[in-house]
């Protein structure tokens, strides 16, 4: 990847606060690539982006999910077990990003095959930096699948 070709990825983000919403695309900004942020706001409209059901026919396959726990209808724990329990699905990384410090939130993700588990640091600065590293990290440092699985 060069300067002059930056690398183009698709992130979804599964969150419910609008402030946590605006953190992160604020730590997206400072990417190194062009990022596209597909935000939904609960677990049911995270499964029908991923699987192109209406109203999101025309979704595209994420590189990644930043995913919250703690949201309404079906929660990041009901939401992950469903995308790693689906062929079609299980492929995609997810980054479970979460304000839980609870040691069973962390083990229950793993158990569901959560990719990594990330709690959400407070300040703003912070949180950017989180978000910034999660960016380096999955799309610099990591090989990932092709999307067109």
């Amino acid at each position: 990847m060069t300067d002059s070709n930056p690398c183009r990825v698709d992130i979804l983000l599964v969150e419910d606060d609008s402030g946590d919403v605006e953190l992160t695309k604020e730590g997206l900004q400072a990417a190194k690539m062009l990022v596209t942020l597909h935000v939904v706001d609960d677990g049911e409209k995270a499964l029908k982006f991923l699987r192109k059901e209406a109203p999101y026919t025309e979704a595209v396959r994420p590189d990644i999910v930043l995913l919250d726990l703690n949201m309404p209808r079906k929660n990041g724990q009901e939401t992950l077990r469903e995308i790693k329990s689906d062929p079609a699905l299980r492929s995609i990384p997810v980054v479970v990003l979460t304000t839980s410090e609870a040691e069973s939130d962390i083990v229950r993700c793993y158990d569901l095959g959560a990719n990594c588990y990330i709690t959400k640091p407070i300040s703003f600065e912070a949180f950017t930096k989180v978000v910034s590293m999660i960016e380096e990290f999955w799309f610099t440092i990591v090989k990932m699948p092709s999307k067109e699985k």
